[in-house]
């Protein structure tokens, strides 16, 4: 079987790729596997060597990966060139802390010498979407391979040429050419990858129910995981709030990455006090937006990543309609090629919509009432999703209990939700679990061994 890169803005096919066959599969696995003994031996340095030349050619080369990530999957090139520089920062990040944050931990206790050492898995397996390209396989890769395991990726079939892209990057870095390789599998051959007995672990971006899949198969071999799931990320508006800055944030929430964000705000919560206010002024913000060519530096909003992609979008937007939100903005599909849809705006959304209790992964924007900070965060809650949040206010101290109270694995107060290296990134609740990034992010795939000297 073929996989396929499709141009979502013209509708037109860039180039198809063979899959695997399982034996090829197999013994990039056995390769990776005897490989991460080898790459754990080199040591933090000379890692980090590698990780650091992959950062400067992620910066050097910027604009041609944005190119590649503007036409594989429609992102405005200037977001595509940010993420670039995104994924280099993430591969400094670890370069120059891993070897503290993997550092051996001494423990007090009645032994002569008792401590905590963190060791490799080996070979890890990533299974990563299309919606950033590059980030999603950075985030995971630079910490699994600074800690010394090797990693093989399944990436998105429709965007196969940035997979390939990021394997020449980190082998021309100087990472072993069996310690990060692209397996070029359909989704429905994932699971005999996990089964192998020779993968040591499995890290998914994904959505829902790939998540059950692949977490219940790694449950079922006994091996850890790490899953990052969908969001429908409240963006909570207490009644002094900032209007009009709060508006424009709120629209560049909802549309980064075209909407196609795990992190993007989808239902924006609204104290009654400035509903309306707010309300209006989102609107013009939203109508604001620079919606067209993804290879313009002008664009904000490209086309969706694949048609079928923006018809289920559309088609949950209908069905909120016929449950009785109103559409405020935008909402119909365009004429022409490509999987192109409007910035828009749907309110009087309730539990019970699809625009409520899904979500919704395209620039569509859930306007919310509630009656007061309590109700909003009861709101906030009511949703089977638990990954970021943001509250905004001018008084961040008193926002403590509706922070507190929110059932989300990130909180941003009067700031977008996004990653930083420097931060645990990851949800609750069907948001998955387990965390990237940080410290917590390079400690999920290492053996924290006790060590007992008498």
């Amino acid at each position: 079987m073929a996989l396929e890169s499709v141009n979502p803005a013209t509708g037109e096919l860039i180039a198809r790729y063979d899959a695997m066959p399982d034996q090829e599969t197999g013994n990039i696995i056995r390769a990776a596997h005897e490989a991460a003994r080898e790459w754990a031996a080199a040591g933090f340095a000379a890692r980090a060597a590698c990780l650091r030349a992959a950062a400067a050619a992620l910066r050097d080369r910027k604009n041609e990966w944005a190119r590649l990530m503007a036409t594989e999957m429609g992102k405005p090139i200037s977001a595509g060139i940010a993420e670039a520089e995104k994924c280099a920062w993430g591969c400094e990040y670890y370069a120059d802390h891993a070897e503290g944050l993997l550092a051996d931990e001494v423990v007090l206790t009645e032994a002569s010498r008792s401590l905590v050492r963190y060791q490799p898995l080996g070979a890890i397996l990533a299974v990563m979407p299309w919606n950033f390209p590059f980030w999603q396989v950075f985030r995971a890769a630079a910490p699994a391979l600074m800690a010394g395991n090797a990693m093989a990726l399944k990436h998105s079939s429709n965007v196969t040429g940035c997979a390939l892209a990021i394997e020449r990057i980190f082998h021309e870095a100087g990472v072993p050419t069996a310690a990060f390789r692209t397996l070029r599998l359909e989704s429905a051959r994932v699971r005999p990858v996990i089964e192998n007995p020779l993968v040591a672990g499995v890290t998914l971006t994904g959505s829902e129910a790939a998540g059950r899949e692949v977490g219940g198969t790694a449950g079922r071999c006994l091996k850890p995981s790490v899953l990052e799931l969908g969001g429908s990320d409240p963006f909570i508006v207490l009644a002094d709030a900032d209007i009009e800055p709060t508006a424009r944030s709120a629209a560049a929430a909802r549309t980064i990455n075209s909407g196609q964000s795990c992190i993007a705000a989808k239902r924006f919560i609204v104290v009654e006090q400035v509903y309306s206010a707010f309300l209006s002024a989102f609107t013009e913000a939203m109508r604001a937006i620079t919606v067209g060519d993804p290879l313009d530096p002008e664009t904000q909003v490209g086309p969706q990543a694949r048609r079928e992609l923006r018809d289920d979008l559309h088609s949950q937007v209908t069905r909120s309609i016929a449950q009785g939100a109103r559409l405020v903005l935008g909402g119909t599909i365009p004429q022409g090629p490509g999987a192109w849809y409007p910035v828009s705006i749907l309110e009087d959304v309730r539990p019970g919509m699809s625009a409520h209790d899904e979500e919704v992964f395209g620039p569509v924007a859930a306007v919310i009432r509630a009656a007061d900070p309590m109700e909003a965060v009861h709101i906030a809650n009511q949703n089977v999703y638990g990954l970021g949040a943001s509250v905004w206010t001018r008084d961040a101290a008193a926002a403590e209990p509706v922070i507190n109270q929110l059932e989300a694995g990130m909180v941003f107060v009067n700031e977008i939700v996004k990653s930083d290296p420097r931060l645990p990134f990851g949800g609750v609740k069907n948001s998955g679990y387990g965390r990237e990034l940080a410290a917590l992010g390079i400690r999920e795939f290492v053996n924290a061994k006790t060590i007992w000297i008498r």
